[in-house]
């Protein structure tokens, strides 16, 4: 299984269209590099702290404070790629 059809990437494009209102067409287009925080308006300050809270949820992770910074909420890949690593960490 390659790593866009992982899991872990599939969940976080449903919870990108969920939480933000995306549509599944758009979030499905999203590749390593597209930008998030700062280049979506629909992911504000107050979307962020919904986001994590639903990641946490459907993942069965937990995200520290301190994990939380600008480089992670940067990119789509950088988000993705965190997040697998937390979900191999509890397998």
């Amino acid at each position: 299984m390659s790593d866009t059809e992982s899991d872990t990437d599939s969940t976080l494009r449903a919870i990108l269209s969920d939480v933000l209102g995306l549509s599944p067409d758009r979030v499905a287009a999203f590749d390593a590099a597209t930008g998030l925080f700062g280049d979506l308006p629909e992911l504000d300050s107050m979307a962020v702290a919904g986001l994590l809270t639903e990641i946490e949820d459907r993942l069965d992770v937990v995200i520290e404070d301190d994990e939380v910074d600008g480089e992670l909420l940067e990119s789509y890949g950088n988000l993705l790629a965190f997040l697998e690593g937390k979900v191999a960490e509890k397998a």
